[in-house]
């Protein structure tokens, strides 16, 4: 199997899980005094990538010594059971809140098959495996993981889940965000400068959360991001800015459809093409070389995704 990996300083890697297309999904390694900590897992189809990836830095399964999630939605956590029965000394460190279901991932594995349709869960993410609670470490906020004496911060910041966190690595001064910073595609790069917009995929959208995590992040001034979607990104203020004028942007498409007191289909509808709309609009003020139909088949699954975030947000608000 040939596989995607991009190596940066401080022993950190990203490779690529190959989830749906290349350089959709990162699953980011560090290797540290010969010892190996995996954060975000992709699927479970990932599963021999990531052996691969350890093969090709020399080392074993049995070098790993954590399996760190940033959340638990499958892209980023859907093979980490699989993973753990690989990897003897291995810790799953994860959420307080999704402790329980990487022990008994059934109502988790219920919850994708609401979203996506079992015949589309099962393809995408394969067999989802439980984990031995005793190998199970919560990571609460303000949580210090020692990695062979480098210090890994984590910080609860929800507002895409609630049981999301950011991990900020002392070593590199960098952290790794999972999809508080949202998608940072690659297609989208111009002149050497990467983009990020936001993801309010189901079900926990929550934009004033979610802009106290994206500043919660920024203060600790990171010289990098690592996106599970994907990769490293700097130009940090930058992004920032972008990402908060962007949820805000959602977050006033959903006031629309709900002032408008839409429902059902037609309210799908009336989200998906405001999404689009927004996905178009920022293609132009950023400068994206695509076309309309380029720069949305890039956005194909998230804008879908992100207008039934917005309006679970909807009906959450109205409950």
């Amino acid at each position: 199997m040939t596989i995607d990996l991009i190596d940066y300083d401080h022993g950190i890697s990203a490779l690529d899980s190959g989830f749906h297309r290349p350089r959709l999904d990162a699953i980011h390694l560090m290797v540290h005094k010969g010892r190996a900590a995996i954060v975000d897992t992709g699927t479970a189809h990932s599963v021999p990538r990531v052996l691969d990836a350890l093969a090709a830095k020399g080392l074993s399964p049995a070098d790993v010594d954590y399996v760190i999630l940033t959340h638990i939605h499958l892209d980023h956590a859907g093979g980490a059971g699989a993973l753990m029965r690989l990897m003897p000394a291995a810790r799953l460190v994860v959420h307080p809140r999704g402790v329980r279901h990487m022990a008994d991932p059934s109502r988790l594995w219920e919850a994708t098959v609401a979203v996506y349709g079992l015949a589309l869960a099962q393809r995408n993410y394969g067999v989802v495996a439980p984990v031995d609670p005793a190998r199970i470490v919560a990571a609460p906020d303000a949580f210090a993981l020692d990695f062979g004496g480098r210090t890994l911060t984590f910080h609860d910041t929800p507002g895409h889940a609630r049981h999301h966190v950011c991990i900020h690595d002392a070593q590199s001064g960098h952290v790794f965000t999972g999809d508080t910073f949202g998608l940072g595609y690659v297609e989208l790069e111009t002149d050497g400068r990467r983009f990020c917009f936001p993801t309010s995929s189901p079900t926990q959208f929550d934009p004033p959360a979610l802009h106290a995590s994206i500043d919660r992040i920024a203060a600790l001034a990171p010289g990098a991001l690592y996106l599970t979607h994907y990769a490293q990104v700097t130009d940090v203020p930058r992004i920032v800015a972008d990402l908060h004028r962007l949820i805000d942007d959602h977050a006033a498409l959903a006031a629309r459809a709900a002032a408008a007191g839409l429902a059902g289909a037609a309210r799908q509808s009336f989200l998906e093409d405001g999404v689009a709309a927004i996905i178009l609009a920022e293609r132009d003020r950023q400068g994206w070389r695509l076309s309309d139909a380029e720069v949305l088949r890039v956005f194909e699954i998230d804008h879908v995704l992100n207008a039934q975030g917005l309006g679970d947000y909807i009906d959450g608000r109205a409950a």
